[in-house]
């Protein structure tokens, strides 16, 4: 996959006014496919897309948003607005003026929540789900672990300093990267903020995280269910602790068709990347 694909910065204003960033790439000009949407993780941004956006971009439009309070989106004065069904509110603003009525959502972690809350709220305008290690159910043990990891997150005083912190968070979930790669994740979620280098997403996140509003209300489970008529691929990382193996398997049982693939040497998330995940990927959305 390459990251050399060009796109447009778009900004946006939500309902109540914040401005919003978005990655809009535009992708053939003859006989595209279905747009996509990629929605980011928890405390990500759009700049995780860079390599698979480019890719997807020579088949269709890709849109990358940064969701509120993370990369190039505002931060929201009211944090308790850091909420799954807010973002859902601020990608129907995104959907109305690009004027995509209909897409393929690939969802990492929160933004596959988010996709499950989209299927739930406007039945047909998921074409297809792609679900990167997510499910209704977040695994107890990785709650704490992300707790944890949010705690060890602070602003550091060199990008030498930050990629070590990144990887003592997520080494045990990606064992076998090199130095490079690294460097490039880290340099996608951190960002230069004076004479520190800090994490590129509002610290009052973490407070709504601690208020219980980081997942959606109500019964998750029924929430899935809203991907019943939707075809969906599910990817899991081979020891993810917040997609665990019996919340995939419960939601193979309760839907027959999701398409299934778990990544080796992956927790969570698999960055797609991943030549079993690039392969099951293209194979899946030959069809949207």
């Amino acid at each position: 996959m390459s990251d050399r694909s060009p796109f447009k910065e778009r900004t946006y204003r939500s309902t109540d006014g914040l401005q919003l960033y978005c990655r809009d790439y535009p992708g053939p000009a003859l006989q595209p496919r279905t747009p996509m949407l990629c929605l980011h993780g928890l405390t990500r941004n759009s700049r995780d897309f860079e390599d698979f956006a480019a890719w997807q971009a020579g088949e269709r439009r890709v849109l990358v948003p940064d969701i509120r309070g993370r990369g190039r989106s505002a931060y929201d004065p009211q944090w308790r607005n850091y909420r799954p069904a807010r973002y859902v509110e601020d990608i129907w603003t995104l959907l109305e003026i690009t004027g995509v009525d209909r897409v393929t959502v690939v969802g990492t972690s929160m933004g596959g929540l988010i996709a499950m809350l989209m299927a739930a709220a406007k039945p047909g305008v998921l074409a297809s789900v792609i679900l990167n290690d997510v499910g209704p159910q977040v695994g107890p043990t990785g709650l704490i672990r992300l707790a944890g990891h949010l705690k060890q997150l602070t602003p550091v005083n060199s990008w030498a300093e930050a990629i070590e912190q990144t990887r003592a968070s997520h080494e045990s979930a990606l064992p076998d990267l090199d130095e490079r790669e690294w460097e490039t994740i880290t340099r996608r979620s951190w960002r230069q903020d004076g004479g520190h280098v800090a994490p590129d997403f509002d610290p009052n996140i973490v407070r709504a995280i601690k208020a219980g509003l980081a997942l959606p209300k109500g019964n998750t489970w029924k929430l899935f269910t809203a991907l019943r008529d939707v075809p969906a691929l599910l990817i899991r990382g081979e020891f993810s602790d917040i997609l665990t193996l019996a919340t995939s398997r419960r939601m193979q049982q309760l839907k027959p068709d999701l398409v299934t693939v778990e990544i080796p040497c992956r927790g969570h998330a698999p960055l797609l990347d991943e030549p079993v995940s690039i392969r099951t990927i293209a194979e899946f959305l030959q069809k949207f």
